[in-house]
């Protein structure tokens, strides 16, 4: 850029000429500075804070399906920002709902056009992003870096022969060519390196819905050379390929954090307020060296049949819950949360009431139902698909199909005598005793209070009415997060 005190002692008219070229380049400088996603609504579309939250009762937090920050293992939702908006949500007394975006521009739309509530995941704090949203305050800090392959023979030659072949400065980029998204923090970082080195950067971009992680597997299979990535996301991608060199430092420390809308200054406090609070915890740095630390588990994840990423299975049963789930005319996806939710995947479990298997079957019902091996698993899924076959038979009268799935799902937990016993009870409160939600599943919360259990409406007296309201709940709430990242027919199917 041209400097003032550099002007000042040319002739006037040669001044006066260069004026104009002076300002267009101030123009074009600022232009490339506020370089702001072309897709991104910079507005929020409506007005929703705190209060109409808590309204509501649930958080809709916004992410992205990616190895760190949300994903499914062994059939369990997982990830740093999902582990923390979990903890933020009960911290909130609110009801945790998940959206996923495809790319970093639909994660600012989602949340302006009114999709989410928050963005929980790593965002640098940059200047044309302030404008769009306001940031919460950082998690963590961390670095850019070049992510580049080692020579293929790199475990046969000295450290120096190795560093030799690799790009060691960033001045070395110059006419070489680096593939990152086009609307990410890298790019922007590119454009300004090569501004600084005063050469040109090949800069070719991806697909917006591609993960820093996918990048990074593109430089690993040879299908680029040079991508730019966070250097605790590259680190942990390393430990799997250590093929790639990580040591090439691009940018000084960089702020990550999550953000809200403009306007909702209420929740952005809040979320301070609480993430100050988790910091000092023990909690939040055990969940980040999980994430980005522990290169063990990152290994034996990524290489996991069961990591949603690689092959769309939720547990090593998934056939068997398939025909199980198609003879009783459900999801499998929806009966293999049931299935977590009794026993973990776990054949041999037992619980402290003699219930065994994959579906938690007590040895009254399996004898029933013809069960030899209770720890068989085509046999316990037999078994537990037929009885929850019986059970939603005795339902008929509630119509939507879903609602019917949740009686049935109570009735397996607790026993029909006291989901009948809630539907009366429901009833005589001049609620709709056909409709789970809302209407039943509250009476039978209260069903563990004398004052509910033994009026005249209710034969089977208490229950522990909250483990089958949380049971079908969270059944559902597993579902959602298998039906968001495991296809319904997967292509090994």
């Amino acid at each position: 850029m041209i400097k003032f005190y550099l002007l000042k002692n040319l002739p006037k008219i040669t001044l006066f000429f260069l004026l104009p070229f002076f300002f267009l380049s101030c123009k074009n400088e600022t232009k490339k500075n506020t370089i702001v996603e072309n897709t991104v609504e910079k507005k929020p579309e409506l007005q929703r804070d705190l209060e109409e939250i808590k309204e509501d009762g649930f958080l809709t937090v916004i992410t992205i399906y990616n190895s760190t920050s949300y994903f499914l293992y062994r059939g369990k939702a997982m990830g740093f920002e999902y582990e923390l908006v979990e903890r933020l949500a009960k911290d909130l007394d609110l009801e945790l709902r998940i959206k996923v975006a495809e790319d970093i521009d639909q994660l600012f739309n989602m949340l302006n056009n009114g999709e989410g509530d928050l963005i929980a995941y790593g965002l640098s704090i940059t200047e044309p992003r302030k404008e769009v949203v306001n940031f919460t305050n950082h998690h963590y800090l961390t670095h850019q870096v070049l992510v580049q392959r080692r020579p293929k023979n790199w475990r046969k030659l000295p450290m120096y022969k190795i560093k030799k072949q690799l790009v060691g400065d960033p001045v070395e980029l110059m006419d070489k060519t680096v593939h990152v998204r086009k609307n990410s923090s890298y790019y922007q970082r590119l454009k300004n390196l090569s501004q600084e080195i005063g050469g040109k950067i090949n800069i070719e971009t991806v697909s917006g819905n591609k993960t820093t992680d996918e990048i990074i597997k593109m430089v690993v299979d040879r299908e680029i050379d040079f991508t730019i990535s966070d250097y605790n996301v590259a680190a942990i991608n390393q430990t799997y390929n250590p093929i790639l060199d990580i040591d090439t430092e691009i940018s000084f420390s960089q702020r990550i954090a999550w953000a809200v809308r403009k306007n909702s200054p209420d929740l952005l406090s809040r979320v301070n307020k609480w993430m100050k609070k988790i910091k000092k915890q023990d909690y939040y740095y055990v969940v980040y060296n999980k994430y980005f630390k522990n290169k063990k588990s990152y290994r034996r994840r990524i290489k996991s049949d069961f990591y949603s990423k690689n092959q769309g299975k939720i547990s090593q049963y998934d056939e068997i819950i398939k025909e199980n789930a198609k003879r009783i005319g459900w999801d499998w996806r929806l009966l293999s949360s049931q299935i977590y939710q009794e026993s973990r995947f776990k054949p041999k479990g037992q619980s402290w009431a003699g219930a065994g298997g994959l579906m938690q079957i007590m040895p009254a019902t399996a004898k029933d139902l013809g069960v030899k091996d209770v720890t068989n698993p085509a046999e316990n899924l037999r078994a537990g698909s037929t009885y929850l076959q019986q059970m939603a038979s005795k339902f008929t009268k509630v119509k939507d199909s879903i609602q019917r799935i949740k009686f049935t799902m109570a009735a397996y937990n607790c026993g029909l005598g006291h989901v009948r016993d809630a539907q009366r009870l429901t009833k005589s409160a001049g609620e709709n005793p056909l409709v789970w939600d809302d209407n039943v599943e509250d009476y039978m919360l209260k069903l563990s209070s004398r004052e509910y259990f033994s009026r005249p409406e209710v034969r089977y007296g208490f229950v522990r009415g909250r483990e089958p309201f949380l049971y079908v709940k969270e059944i559902f709430l597993r579902f959602d997060h298998y039906r968001k990242l495991i296809p319904l027919n997967p292509p090994s199917s």
